[in-house]
């Protein structure tokens, strides 16, 4: 039988061993958005008046409103948290960037939070004419020629906007500007993963420019892992 010190000396040791907690990104959600159906055939974009960027393709440049991939993946969607009971992360510092390239936006969508810098660069020789066209936000249309340095702006309400080019009709993309910080946008393959997510419950939202939205809740309660898939049809 231990004596009362010896237990009390293990008990003691005891208290003191560290916390074991959960790995770096073990909580969260990981899925994949996919494609039921025959999607569009994309179109090709005739950048005939403007050779200096037609001669940059091996093959003419096609549409991205639609880009399927491999075993029905779809490409950008907008995975993201459009509710929660868990507190939100603050701004990022860092700014996002839309490049001008070969004529085209890159990335075709592109997230961004309520307030986050965002930059437009040309990477071209030739002049774009950047406008967003929001309904909620305030409207910009400003001309950037080759060599001008990056333009600055910020977008202050929630709200998904297409982008068009003036002097490029073929040029569109899209800025998500979301609340949260909690968002990914998928590629290729599909997949996306949303960790280190506290306990809440959440509401998870997938957009796309062609098929719109869909919803699905969470629950969150520790550090597991909820799959969560989306799934559109082709129209």
């Amino acid at each position: 039988m231990p004596s009362k010190n010896t237990l009390l000396t293990a008990f003691a040791a005891l208290l003191c061993l560290p916390m074991v907690s959960a790995a770096p990104g073990a909580s969260g959600l990981s899925g994949k958005v996919t494609l039921n159906g025959q999607p569009a055939k994309p179109k090709i974009i005739n950048m005939s008046s403007e050779p200096s960027c037609a001669k940059l393709y091996s093959q003419p440049p096609t549409t991205e409103d639609v880009v399927a991939g491999t075993e029905d993946a779809l490409a950008n969607v907008v995975v993201y948290v459009s509710s929660s009971t868990a507190p939100e992360n603050p701004v990022s510092s860092q700014p996002k960037t839309l490049d001008q390239k070969g004529c085209r936006y890159a990335p075709h969508v592109l997230a961004v939070q309520t307030n986050q810098e965002m930059q437009v660069v040309n990477a071209d020789n030739v002049s774009h004419n950047i406008h967003p066209v929001p309904k909620v936000n305030r409207e910009w249309n400003q001309a950037q020629p080759p060599g001008a340095p990056p333009l600055t702006e910020r977008f202050a309400r929630e709200e998904f906007i297409p982008v068009k080019c003036n002097i490029h009709p073929w040029m569109h993309a899209y800025i998500a500007v979301l609340r949260t910080s909690r968002y990914v946008v998928t590629g290729k393959d599909g997949a996306f993963a949303l960790n280190n997510l506290p306990p809440g419950t959440y509401t998870i939202t997938a957009w796309h420019e062609t098929y719109g939205t869909q919803t699905q809740e969470v629950v969150i309660d520790g550090s597991e892992r909820k799959t969560v898939n989306f799934a559109f049809n082709a129209h």
